[in-house]
C-alpha cells in the first residue's frame, strides 16, 4: 500500500490534512506556494538580527516566519517560530536565543521535506 502525501510530509513537520482544509482541497495552489518556501530567506534574516542584536528587525523576522510556516501549516517550524517571536515581543533576548536551534532544526526538516517532495523521491 502507498503512503499517501500526508503520511509522506508528516515527519517533516507539515500537516497536509490542514494544509487542504486551509487551501481548499487546492492541492496545486498549495504545493506552488509551499515549494515557493525553499527560496524564503526569514530565517537567514533572523539569523543575521539576532547575531547582530538588533531585537526589533529579529521580532519582524521571527513573526513573518511564524506567519509563513503558519499558513503553509508547517506545524513544528510554526510553533517554534512562535517561541522566539513571542520572547522577543516580551524582551527576553536570552530565550529568544535558546529557541534558535530548534527553529533551525524544525526549518531544515521543512527544507528537507519539499525538497523530496519537489524532486519526486518522496
Amino acid at each position: 500500500m502507498t503512503a499517501t502525501l500526508a503520511d509522506q510530509l508528516a515527519p517533516y513537520g507539515i500537516d497536509y490534512v490542514d494544509a487542504m482544509d486551509r487551501f481548499g482541497d487546492n492541492a496545486d495552489l498549495y504545493e506552488r506556494l509551499a515549494l515557493k518556501y525553499l527560496d524564503d530567506e526569514h530565517l537567514v534574516d533572523l539569523k543575521a538580527a539576532m547575531e547582530a542584536a538588533d531585537y526589533s528587525e529579529g521580532y519582524s523576522q521571527a513573526h513573518a516566519l511564524k506567519g509563513v510556516a503558519g499558513n503553509l501549516s508547517f506545524k513544528d517550524l510554526f510553533q517554534c517560530a512562535a517561541l522566539v517571536s513571542d520572547a522577543l515581543y516580551a524582551g527576553e533576548y536570552e530565550a529568544a536565543a535558546a529557541h534558535m536551534p530548534e527553529v533551525e532544526r524544525t526549518h531544515e526538516l521543512v527544507i528537507k521535506g519539499l525538497s523530496a517532495w519537489q524532486n519526486g523521491t518522496l
